[in-house]
């Protein structure tokens, strides 16, 4: 599964959802992690009320499981979730993404938890989507 981190420095999850200009996106499973690709962002990130510059982020992270942030307001949250992307926020700014890569790789050995199990369950089609889907038939 892909999970991403919102980062300004590719170390630490430091970037709220909205302003980050960078998002990194790993590969992960139960053997390991692997980094995929960094996404870029630009425009005015930080113009709040300008609900349009999340849009290219949702489709930008529309096959990752889960996404990790310090922060991200409830109507980016609530379509990220929609789109089926479980938002985690971090600890802290100072939280590591290697770290956070180390643990889920030993959780998926183990016994994940239910939010956990739940993000990792393949995304299924919302009743609009089929919709469309028929409609192009």
């Amino acid at each position: 599964m892909k999970i991403a981190f919102t980062t300004s420095d590719h170390t630490h999850i430091n970037a709220h959802f909205g302003w980050a200009r960078e998002i990194d996106v790993y590969e992960i499973n139960a053997e390991g992690y692997q980094f995929l690709e960094t996404l870029n962002f630009e425009g005015e990130l930080k113009e709040d009320g300008n609900e349009d510059k999340i849009t290219p982020k949702l489709d930008a992270l529309v096959d990752c499981a889960i996404v990790y942030v310090t922060a991200i307001g409830g109507t980016a949250a609530a379509k990220l979730i929609k789109k089926g992307v479980t938002p985690v926020k971090a600890r802290t700014e100072e939280e590591k993404i290697e770290e956070v890569l180390t643990k889920l790789v030993q959780t998926l050995k183990g016994n994940p938890p239910p939010w956990l199990r739940k993000a990792l369950q393949p995304k299924t089609k919302s009743f609009t989507d089929e919709l469309e889907n028929e409609a192009t038939v």
